[in-house]
Parts: structure tokens; C-alpha cells; sequence
């Protein structure tokens, strides 16, 4: 008998509730968060992206967005650089750089605890389910 969707749905949040966990625990050691880390990964896949679409690619406001970059900027993680017209762009430093690819192998660890329980076929399988259901 398939479980109700609300109840599959429930389980998704769970699991993404869980990694949020884990990975803020397991990246408080380098001095950044889970967003920081997922605002210096933003970054360097999307060197030339306006404030904006950095905010709706880390799930925030452009208000929150701003407030973190300017956070980041003071512990010299990113700096402001001009874009075209009056456009203020942010770009990783190299100290931001070093920390984002430390947080990816933390990231990582810990994304691969999580589905250690799963074969590599399933995880296939699951990728492709998920990739289904997103546009």
C-alpha cells in the first residue's frame, strides 16, 4: 500500500531538515553555515549573476540576500565588484574560494553518510525520480 503523499512529502522535508542539520554541525568547524557555504557555491557556479538571482538561488529575499553578502564581505569572503550600468556584482575572494571547497568536501561527507544506505542503483533511480518531478 503507497504511503499518502502528504506523508511522502513529509518524509522529502525530513530529510532535507536532516542534511540542514548535519551540515551546519559539520561545517560550524570551518566558521561558516550551511547558507554562507551555499551563498560561496552560488558564487563560483554563477560568477556574473546580479544580487537578485543569487537571492532566488539560495532560497532568500534580495533584502536577506544583501544582508549576507554584506556579512561576507566583511569577513572577506566575496567583495563588491561594478557590473554593467550602475549593477553591483559580488565575486569570491580567494580566502571565500578556499572555504567553499573545503565546505564542498564537508558537504559531501556528510550528503554521503546519508545515503550510504542505498545502493548505487537506487541512488540512480532516485536521482531520476527527483528530476522528474522538478522543472
Amino acid at each position: 500500500m503507497t504511503r499518502a503523499l502528504s506523508e511522502i512529502g513529509l518524509s522529502i522535508k525530513r530529510l532535507q531538515m536532516r542534511h540542514h542539520r548535519e551540515a551546519n554541525s559539520a561545517l560550524a568547524p570551518l566558521g561558516v553555515s550551511l547558507v554562507q557555504w551555499d551563498a560561496l557555491r552560488h558564487l563560483h557556479r554563477n560568477p556574473d549573476a546580479s544580487l537578485h538571482d543569487l537571492a532566488q538561488l539560495t532560497f532568500q529575499t534580495d533584502q536577506s540576500f544583501g544582508t549576507l553578502a554584506a556579512r561576507m564581505i566583511d569577513r572577506g569572503l566575496i567583495e563588491r565588484v561594478p557590473g554593467p550600468g550602475r549593477a553591483i556584482r559580488h565575486r569570491l575572494t580567494d580566502k571565500g574560494d578556499a572555504l567553499r571547497e573545503e565546505g564542498q568536501r564537508v558537504v559531501e561527507q556528510v550528503l554521503t553518510d546519508s545515503f550510504a544506505a542505498l545502493s548505487e542503483e537506487q541512488l540512480a533511480a532516485l536521482d531520476e525520480i527527483l528530476l522528474r518531478l522538478l522543472p
